[in-house]
């Protein structure tokens, strides 16, 4: 099927491609495998950027597993996180002595995921790691680990494969960088990150 020539004309270059997606996120599902080998596991996917990557994700897991998720807003009616992180949707059942692994889709400042692995970890799982599929390092104002990472990528307003801008490009098959004029209006560089939900 032909992607949507509007979309694909907002998009200044492609920087993951489909191909590169599906063959990295079959490396990482072959890793988790092996790491988790002989334990349950729960992946917690963040609404809504992380729910390709998290089905994809979870097809290359070759291991019984449970799947919920998570919606989180730090931004409120502003275009950069304030910090103060929101619980927009729980997990609908307990954690307790589950091995967690929170699947995002890109890691930028890193704010919500701290919160995140902090609240979970206060819910007495056996373990809590993550898997992003992106990581955006130069953008870190917290201290997270991330024990599974699909691609370093520079600080660059990226859409596809979940990621959105306004909503719209979640549904492009790639991970493109977003030409500046669709998400400047005022002057003023907007920042897509983690922390929208």
């Amino acid at each position: 099927m032909e992607i949507d020539r509007k979309m694909l004309n907002d998009v200044e270059r492609t920087l993951i491609s489909t191909e590169e997606l599906r063959a990295r996120i079959a490396e990482l599902g072959e890793r988790i495998t092996v790491d988790y080998y002989g334990e349950d596991l729960m992946l917690v996917g963040v609404l809504k950027g992380a729910v390709m990557f998290m089905v994809d994700l979870a097809r290359a897991i070759n291991l019984p597993l449970e799947i919920d998720f998570m919606a989180t807003s730090s931004y409120g009616a502003s275009t950069h996180s304030s910090g103060v992180v929101r619980i927009l949707k729980d997990l609908d059942r307990s954690i307790e002595n589950k091995n967690i692994l929170i699947v995002e889709d890109i890691v930028d400042t890193g704010l919500t995921l701290k919160y995140l692995k902090e609240i979970l970890h206060d819910r007495n799982p056996k373990s809590v790691r993550v898997c992003a599929l992106l990581n955006k390092q130069k953008a870190r104002k917290a201290d997270v680990d991330l024990d599974y990472v699909g691609f370093e990528i520079p600080d660059e307003f990226v859409v596809g494969y979940g990621l959105d801008y306004a909503e719209i490009y979640r549904n492009l098959p790639f991970v493109g960088v977003l030409k500046p004029e669709k998400y400047t209006s005022v002057g003023c560089r907007v920042s897509a990150t983690a922390d929208t939900p």
